[in-house]
């Protein structure tokens, strides 16, 4: 007989959020600022409307203090990106500026100043308006921007194959190759050697549930050229990818596709995980989560070691999970890890110096699962990580 394994790590209650919020996206979430600061904005409030709120944390203060207000950020924004720069500024780009999923999107992108604690507009404006794209900082300190949606004449939605750089020497937009394949909600993860992986996503076809997507790409940021790469073994959406090494990435879980009675229907998709290795292009599946999940975060905590947490089986009539896991890829093994106090999906994360993680706010119940089905219930609540470092 199997003797269950203790759960690892502890969670810490924070001081709450000024304004609760969700943050659906795949790179709009929480970004650590150094010295075991964490920074916070936009997202959406409880009736999907773009927010202006953005905060700090100062997870290391004892006791812990409360969260800081930064100012507004100049246009409210959700499904945008937040990246944090080389001089430890934060590019805040595109978005949604109210609560249309149909667009149009913003077009405008802003710097938080963490000196002068304010925001202030790029020089000049990003060339596409866009939401749900990806934002990676690359090699020389500028910030590749690629693919998202855009509203198309009639209120339908489009995918983008665009792609755009941000340089702060001169604070403007440039044009980049664009992308292998149109793609929105996607993910994008910077590796050794000036390579930059795109993950999945969908693609925009008019249906309520948009087809997944399996292609993967690669940007060369030394060449600036684009190159289909390996498959993932299953398409997905709403999944996580983070980086365990400079050459491997691990991606989980993701909305299953399909619905029972309908092809292709895979209930156990979401448990699935895979990891891909840079040298040979391809993906190999990894052992399977405990449990399935999508729109739940991915944390790394320490060398080839992340923490999964949070999250929900899709986002229609859902409460959010307070489950949470350690992967080491050295072992190829989960581990569970001690759970939430507040379940919740579509939150922020961010790792901490320390080999910990800080989450906050995102969703609580939504549709009938919430006291009220016309009413998402987000929360406030912040909870810190520790313990995760092998």
């Amino acid at each position: 007989m199997t003797t269950p394994t203790a759960p690892v790590g502890t969670w810490t209650g924070a001081p709450d959020l000024p304004t609760p919020a969700a943050w659906y996206g795949q790179h709009d979430g929480a970004v650590a600022l150094g010295d075991g600061i964490v920074l916070v904005a936009g997202g959406a409030d409880a009736g999907g409307a773009a927010l202006s709120t953005a905060a700090t944390l100062d997870t290391t203060s004892d006791p812990l203090g409360a969260w800081t207000a930064t100012g507004t950020l100049r246009s409210p924004r959700q499904l945008h990106t937040l990246t944090r720069l080389k001089d430890g500024t934060v590019l805040a780009a595109g978005g949604l500026g109210g609560s249309s999923p149909t667009g149009p999107g913003l077009g405008t992108a802003e710097i938080y100043h963490p000196d002068g604690n304010q925001w202030t507009f790029t020089t000049g404006p990003m060339l596409t308006p866009r939401w749900g794209h990806s934002a990676v900082l690359l090699d020389d300190g500028s910030v590749l921007v690629a693919g998202g949606s855009a509203a198309r004449p009639g209120g339908s939605v489009t995918a983008l194959r665009s792609a755009e750089r941000y340089t702060p020497g001169d604070g403007k937009w440039h044009e980049a190759p664009a992308m292998t394949d149109a793609r929105t909600g996607h993910t994008a993860v910077a590796l050794d050697n000036g390579m930059v992986l795109v993950v999945g996503g969908v693609l925009p076809v008019g249906v309520p549930d948009d087809p997944a997507l399996a292609f993967c790409e690669l940007y060369d940021s030394v060449k600036k050229l684009w190159a289909p790469t390996g498959s993932l073994l299953r398409a997905r959406r709403h999944h996580q990818a983070t980086a365990l090494s400079g050459t491997t990435v691990l991606v989980t879980g993701g909305t299953a596709p399909g619905s029972p009675g309908t092809a292709p229907y895979d209930p156990f998709s979401q448990r699935a995980a895979e990891v891909f290795e840079l040298g040979s292009g391809k993906w190999t599946e990894v052992k399977p989560m405990p449990a399935g999940r999508a729109f739940h975060r991915a944390v790394p905590v320490g060398p080839g070691r992340v923490l999964v947490v949070g999250g929900a089986a899709s986002d229609r009539d859902e409460a959010g999970y307070r489950s949470a896991f350690l992967y080491d890829a050295g072992e190829d093994e989960w581990t569970p890890a001690t759970g939430l106090e507040t379940g919740r999906w579509s939150f922020a994360a961010a790792p901490l110096d320390d080999g910990g993680a800080a989450i906050a706010g995102g969703v609580l119940r939504s549709g009938l699962a919430a006291a009220d089905p016309a009413v998402t219930e987000l929360t406030p609540a912040a909870e810190l990580f520790a313990g995760g470092a092998a």
